[in-house]
């Protein structure tokens, strides 16, 4: 049995099935983990859901900004400013409704005590412990199953910025949101810079990646993400970046946890192409 993490999707269907065939991926064998963003701005989001859904167990996936924009779209459409048109195949397809409860039962952090490693698509505020970040993920998904038609109406906006144990209510449910589904960059005094894209090396003076603040709680902790094209693949101590901007015609990368291998970085043809 082989056990794979494997980076951003961002509905790129074709590419998915060529790198589960050149990683000869079995589903009542292997398993796959998912970094998030299975959905949006690639050709064929409705099929990666149906794709990764069918895998059942063998397939574990971590919500991303683009996947509760999608739910959003569902089952919060009032608030949402952009009606992706990449996403509307998935809204009015005859399972729709299966796959969106499917993927709203997806969990946001999803830590592995075999392997060592834990699984989240974007970051973590420094302050936070690996405890206390599953502890926030699972308020999130609890909020998301009960009331999701609230949460995902509130979720969006980048306040409160700085992480207190007092935040309540949909503040804390907002910054937990923020740091495991968009987070990039803080600053020395770890607020989150949600503002922030692009490389590390056009970062404006005391911008910091979130994983290199000198005061993060977790730096003892082994963490794959995805979320930053621009960034690529890093491979740091205890830290993996599995996007490597399949969508903007980088790779899609596939990374083996239950032995030591090299990445498998599949070259992509590209739906997008970054702005100038």
């Amino acid at each position: 049995m082989a056990l794979y993490a494997i980076g951003d999707l961002q509905g790129c269907h074709t590419e998915f099935l060529a790198l589960l065939a050149r990683l000869r991926f079995h589903p009542g064998r292997d398993r796959i983990w998912l970094t998030g963003d299975l959905v949006n701005r690639g050709p064929d989001s409705l099929a990666v859901l149906r794709t990764v859904r069918s895998f059942g167990e063998s397939a574990t996936v971590v919500l991303g900004n683009h996947d509760l924009h999608l739910l959003a779209m569902a089952w919060a459409p009032e608030t949402v400013r952009r009606r992706e048109p990449e996403l509307l195949a998935v809204l009015g397809a005859p399972d729709a409704g299966e796959l969106l409860a499917w993927l709203a039962a997806r969990p946001l952090l999803h830590r592995d005590d075999t392997t060592g490693w834990t699984l989240i698509h974007a970051g973590l505020p420094p302050q936070w412990s690996l405890a206390q970040a599953e502890s926030c993920a699972r308020e999130v998904e609890s909020a998301l199953r009960d009331s999701p038609a609230r949460l995902l109406a509130e979720m969006y906006g980048n306040l409160p910025d700085r992480w207190s144990p007092a935040l309540a209510g949909i503040d804390r449910l907002r910054f937990a949101v923020n740091c495991l589904t968009r987070l990039r960059f803080v600053d020395a005094e770890g607020r989150l810079l949600l503002g922030l894209k692009g490389p590390v090396s056009d970062a404006p003076p005391g911008a910091l990646p979130w994983f290199r603040h000198p005061a993060r709680a977790t730096q003892s902790d082994r963490i794959l993400f995805g979320h930053w094209s621009a960034l690529g693949y890093l491979d740091e101590p205890g830290l993996r970046c599995l996007d490597t901007g399949c969508v903007w015609g980088g790779t899609l990368c596939a990374m083996r946890l239950d032995v030591e291998e090299e990445p498998l970085l599949l070259p992509c043809r590209g739906s997008l192409r970054p702005a100038p």
